[in-house]
């Protein structure tokens, strides 16, 4: 059985530092926000290229987190992609919040920027850009529609984890960048974590302070905070990761030749571009018989996923917040979206079995 992804053998070359660094976090006696938190902060944020990193709890909260520190009126809206993962949508709407729903570019699965403009309306604060499935959007349009419009842009880098476009890393265009370090991730912790990227050092310290309870000195409350912190032992393992991060992606990429050399034109394929440097999180193909065809991988002993199989506007927690009839090309993508074997834990002799066993479908 070829498995969609296995985490123990993805983080089995680890195992040894992490032991350690788990014993040496445990006999500190400091277990939130301590050096190993500051140590991955530093890192991570020079890793990216951003001024500033704040680990919080989870990807989720970072989102929160950056919608909160700008102190928009309730209801004000916030641009989303149509075919993102629910916790973007989640995390507009307990900002407090509206979004407001624009359709992907087919190709890409990414907000496509020509529908931007015709979505904002004078309530409108903010985009929020998801470089879905490890290939950031197309930055330079949306940049200059957020200028344009004075709109603030927060990036969901949760499954863009070293993405660069035009050589500038994900989480660097925007006011904020939010990361998740859910296991699966290429940088994955061995729990939830996340972290904020910024350039600003004032609404670090912002962040800062919201993850805390609001506090940025203790028991001094200049917030209404958060708890949503970072824990050492998260940190720990990911400074470990971190240091592999550039391998993982290379193998990934490694994998992904395999899959775009040697998969028939039957398969819609991820869109290369140039400028774009994708590190494929998830290798994505569509298919019109993408049930069929993930039942017949599986009786051959391949495992796949579907990201994501219901799209957000149809989610029963959406009733009454979209319209259900407005969103076809989402709703294309969600059917016939099919994410294939590309994990660390994998092998290339894994990947060309893969392609056989789909060009023999």
């Amino acid at each position: 059985m070829i498995a969609y992804e296995d985490l123990r053998k993805v983080n089995e070359p680890f195992f040894q530092e992490y032991t350690e660094t788990f014993q040496n976090t445990l006999q500190s006696g400091w277990y939130i926000l301590g050096n190993k938190v500051n140590d991955f902060e530093s890192a991570f944020g020079n890793y990216c290229g951003a001024d500033h990193c704040i680990g919080v709890a989870s990807g989720l909260d970072a989102m929160i987190l950056a919608f909160k520190y700008f102190d928009f009126d309730k209801g004000d809206e916030v641009i989303v992609p149509s075919n993102t993962y629910i916790a973007s949508i989640l995390a507009v709407l307990h900002a407090g919040l509206t979004p407001v729903l624009v359709e992907p570019d087919i190709r890409t699965y990414n907000i496509d920027p020509l529908k931007i403009e015709e979505a904002i309306s004078p309530k409108t604060k903010a985009i929020l850009v998801v470089h879905l499935y490890g290939k950031m959007c197309d930055m330079a349009p949306i940049s200059e529609i957020a200028r344009r419009h004075n709109l603030r842009i927060v990036e969901d880098c949760a499954q863009a984890h070293g993405a660069s476009y035009q050589g500038k890393q994900a989480g660097t265009f925007g006011d904020f960048g939010a990361f998740s370090f859910y296991p699966t991730k290429n940088l994955g912790a061995l729990g939830d974590a996340g972290a904020v990227t910024t350039h600003s050092a004032e609404a670090a310290n912002a962040i800062r302070a919201l993850r805390n309870y609001g506090t940025s000195q203790k028991y001094m409350n200049d917030y209404i905070g958060y708890n949503s912190r970072l824990d050492e032992f998260q940190a720990a393992f990911l400074s470990i990761k971190l240091k592999y991060l550039d391998a993982i992606t290379t193998h990934k990429q490694r994998l992904a030749a395999i899959y775009f050399n040697e998969l028939k034109a039957d398969f819609t394929l991820p869109l290369l571009q140039p400028g774009f440097d994708d590190v494929f999180h998830i290798f994505a193909i569509r298919h019109p018989n993408r049930d069929n065809l993930r039942e017949y991988l599986l009786q051959q002993g391949i495992k796949t996923e579907v990201h994501y199989p219901i799209p957000p506007h149809k989610q029963k927690a959406m009733d009454g917040i979209f319209r259900h009839d407005r969103y076809p090309l989402s709703e294309e993508i969600h059917n016939t979206i099919l994410s294939l074997p590309i994990s660390y834990g994998l092998t290339e002799e894994d990947i060309y079995r893969v392609t056989e066993t789909l060009n023999n479908y």
